[in-house]
């Protein structure tokens, strides 16, 4: 950013900046509202989309924070997951994680992410998960008939909502690269949320029945 050296400019881009983060705000578009809100808005300078969703997810926010954690087990649940491993523990309880996507009608995508850690919920269930990631996608070498995905940021904010409750928002940026028809990008920005959401549900879930059922 160019430095200032007058008031009037002072309030010149101050006022250019609100006007900016308005019409960011305006830009979102609510494009399913039941089960979950998801809400998709352009990112400048790019084919991709940022999207923000939210809802209500029956399983305790303990469970969810384990299931999120738990990389090395996507591919055993997540919808479209073929491949998934930790690569890397980094400092704070961060990862470097890799993933393999296998989707319909196009080509394979991998990806490999730093997931930071922001806080997580107390031994006794209370606070907040938070964790965030973005691409590293020269962190290993591609691989063969794979399309890296150079752009894949977003994070999970969850807190608990009562027993066996609580709330998620999960946003996120994704560049699919390569070439995706029309229709399947359309879809994936509240059909693929909707998987994602009832697939976390139903892991975190299972693993609360299954440790009472070993109690």
């Amino acid at each position: 950013m160019k430095k200032l050296w007058s008031g009037a400019a002072l309030a010149t881009c101050a006022l250019t900046l609100a006007a900016g983060t308005a019409r960011a705000e305006e830009a979102w578009k609510t494009v399913a509202e039941k089960p979950y809100v998801v809400k998709v808005r352009p990112r400048p300078g790019t084919e991709a989309k940022d999207v923000w969703a939210e809802g209500e997810l029956a399983a305790s926010a303990a469970d969810v924070q384990a299931v999120l954690r738990d990389v090395a087990a996507y591919r055993h649940w997540m919808p479209y997951v073929k491949e998934s491993r930790i690569l890397k523990d980094l400092p704070d309880e961060g990862q470097l994680t890799y993933t393999r996507l296998d989707l319909p009608v196009v080509s394979a995508r991998d990806y490999i992410c730093n997931v930071v850690l922001e806080s997580k919920l107390a031994e006794d269930g209370s606070g907040v998960f938070a964790q965030r990631w973005r691409a590293e996608p020269d962190a290993i070498p591609q691989r063969r008939r794979t399309v890296r995905i150079r752009l894949n940021e977003g994070s999970w904010r969850v807190e608990p909502r009562g027993e066996g409750k609580s709330h998620a928002v999960y946003r996120f940026t994704v560049d699919p690269a390569g070439s995706i028809p029309g229709f399947l990008a359309r879809m994936g920005q509240k059909d693929a949320v909707e998987d994602t959401f009832r697939a976390v549900e139903k892991r975190a879930r299972a693993r609360a029945e299954s440790r009472a059922r070993a109690e």
